[in-house]
């Protein structure tokens, strides 16, 4: 049996346990506001990991009567609750390094403390790694999200063991370079949190798929379109891993219904060698009496007849 998107949760969950407790480690034998920060994105690590299990579990179920669309849009109410919390964890460092500017300390076994540090990017790099590419197989806005969040949290500690090497060495008067650095994450912690949120945002409000999908799934209709036949209304959403995809498509008015319905059939089948799980609808109208894309809602000029 082949692995489920949840499984890839559940090792992100299993990695920001680990991370969680070498950071904060590494925090309490230092006194490090930064690693406190690394610490606190792991916190939210472990956050947004439990959120996607349960997307995962919830966008997984199949469509019934009271979800005709499917559960899909569980991924993207995680994703902006994911966003939420890792903004707030920025405030928290920027909270945490403004009181070390104003009461500072000096730092301990910062060797010991970076090296912990290290060890649990190593992790994070390794899962985040192995979860973009179970988000490609999967096409998984949930899985994706987790694993960036997740090299988001490797690059930022990167970002900070480089810094603080510096103070093994530096003078004392070097010390505020440790809430300078915190501040830094944070702001970098923020541009992730934003984008999340932007990203869910449009998925709950149906944007339209992106400019590379829609070229393909042009290309995917004309490729199977007979002569004097033509399409337009075309409207399309992502729901978590489903796409869906609804069109008009135009044909001569003395076409069988047995053969329009074939046609249909070709174009979906095409459709989906190119898209994984679509939801396609198709409405028949004879060219001779088409209506307006505005009439029959969809967007742009119509397709030229072949």
């Amino acid at each position: 049996m082949s692995p489920s998107p949840q499984r890839y949760a559940r090792y992100s969950i299993a990695a920001s346990l680990i991370t969680l407790g070498l950071k904060f480690g590494a925090y309490f034998l230092t006194g490090s506001v930064g690693l406190l920060s690394d610490a606190l994105e792991s916190l939210i690590n472990l956050t947004a990991g439990a959120l996607a299990l349960w997307a995962l579990t919830i966008s997984m179920r199949p469509a019934d009567n009271d979800h005709a669309y499917g559960h899909g849009k569980a991924e993207y109410l995680a994703g902006g609750t994911e966003g939420i919390l890792i903004i707030f964890a920025a405030a928290g460092i920027v909270y945490a390094a403004v009181q070390r500017f104003l009461h500072p300390a000096p730092l301990s076994h910062l060797g010991l403390g970076l090296l912990a540090t290290v060890i649990a990017s190593a992790v994070n790099l390794v899962v985040a790694r192995t979860m973009l590419k179970a988000a490609k197989r999967f096409d998984s806005i949930t899985l994706e999200a987790d694993a960036r969040h997740l090299l988001t949290d490797v690059w930022t500690s990167v970002g900070l063991v480089a810094g603080l090497s510096v103070l093994i060495v530096a003078p004392p008067g070097w010390q505020i370079l440790d809430p300078i650095i915190a501040c830094a994450m944070a702001l970098n912690i923020v541009r992730t949190g934003t984008s999340l949120v932007r990203r869910s945002a449009q998925g709950l409000m149906d944007r339209a798929l992106p400019e590379e999908d829609i070229r393909e799934l042009t290309e995917a209709i004309k490729a199977k379109m007979g002569p004097d036949t033509a399409y337009h209304a075309l409207r399309t959403r992502k729901s978590g891993p489903r796409r869906f995809i609804d069109f008009h498509l135009l044909v001569p008015g003395d076409m069988s219904v047995r053969q329009a319905h074939d046609l249909t059939m070709e174009i979906e089948r095409e459709i989906k060698k190119r898209f994984p799980r679509p939801q396609i609808t198709v409405h028949v109208e004879p060219l001779e009496t088409e209506a307006s894309p505005g009439d029959a809602g969809g967007e742009g000029p119509a397709e030229p007849r072949t």
